[in-house]
């Protein structure tokens, strides 16, 4: 079962399309790593989830429902979120705030200690929350979301502005909650490193278009190992190449194969020798996540 269905999602700002005719699907049970730019349209995408933005076009489902109005409040019941930076009311405390969630949502007073012990901030409960720090703050606002145990939790850039350790801190919160509490994760950054490290399932846009979509390791399938050689006349090796019936292309100056037996590469340079063709350097190369990164995103994009 997929927890979140969009067809044809799309969220226009006058002429410009900020959201281009998304088709997103998150499967029940996954953290879902949200990707792209800054700028690409990710948090456009995750207020329209919730209902903060009216969509131009397409359709939303949550949880099973339409995202409209008869459903809105009943799936945002089960549904928690954190966008852009949580709020707070910095001379009450880390408990005083959560207990004005709690009562809103309407949810039991005992999960105020529970998410408190859950972010680890049982220690500081009586603390003023103007006198946290950021990762703390950050923290706090992950205990709001969590409040009522939802369904479904939405996270953007959650670990924007900190530090290593708060990084890994959150990083490590995140991983959790699906096997521990049963919730699906839907995490948004503009990191690819943070999303390797916590998603199983990405999914990355670029100027507000889907360009990848799928698990993350068949994005890792991607990095897949090549041979790049470069010789004294690379237009006469191509054909020689071509000879052998080896397939190859050329960038910035190397000629690009598919990875050889260690004994068809000694075969390979045996075969120019004998033809003289001088061979400059042979290497082992693997793209990196980096690098299908910025291919689907555009060379030319902010990280």
């Amino acid at each position: 079962m997929n927890i979140i269905e969009t067809d044809g999602l799309c969220k226009q700002y006058g002429a410009a399309l900020r959201v281009s005719h998304l088709n997103l699907r998150v499967p029940e049970g996954s953290v879902y790593g949200f990707l792209g730019p800054n700028g690409a349209g990710k948090s456009t995408t995750l207020k329209m989830l919730l209902g903060l933005v009216r969509p131009t076009a397409g359709n939303i489902r949550v949880l099973g429902k339409s995202m409209d109005g008869a459903n809105r409040l009943s799936v945002l019941r089960q549904v928690g979120s954190l966008i852009e930076s949580p709020s707070y009311y910095g001379h009450l405390t880390g408990e005083e705030n959560l207990r004005i969630v709690q009562t809103l949502r309407d949810v039991p007073e005992k999960d105020i200690r529970e998410v408190l012990e859950i972010v680890r901030l049982e220690g500081q409960r009586d603390k003023k929350v103007a006198h946290y720090s950021l990762g703390m703050k950050q923290r706090l606002g992950l205990a709001a979301a969590l409040l009522g145990y939802p369904k479904l939790l939405i996270l953007d850039e959650p670990t924007n502005g900190l530090d290593p350790a708060g990084i890994q801190e959150m990083r490590e919160l995140i991983c959790g909650l699906p096997e521990r509490f049963g919730m699906t994760v839907v995490v948004s950054s503009h990191l690819l490193s943070e999303i390797d490290q916590m998603a199983d399932h990405v999914a990355i846009i670029r100027e507000g278009e889907l360009v990848f979509q799928d698990s993350l390791s068949a994005l890792h399938s991607r990095s897949r190992h090549h041979l790049a050689l470069r010789t004294t006349n690379n237009p006469v090796a191509r054909l020689l190449m071509a000879e052998k019936e080896i397939s190859c292309h050329e960038e910035e100056g190397y000629l690009i194969l598919p990875i050889l037996a260690d004994e068809d590469a000694a075969r390979l340079t045996v075969f120019f020798a004998e033809r003289r063709l001088g061979l400059l350097r042979l290497e082992e190369r693997q793209k990196s996540l980096e690098d299908i990164f910025l291919e689907l995103t555009g060379k030319a994009a902010s990280l």
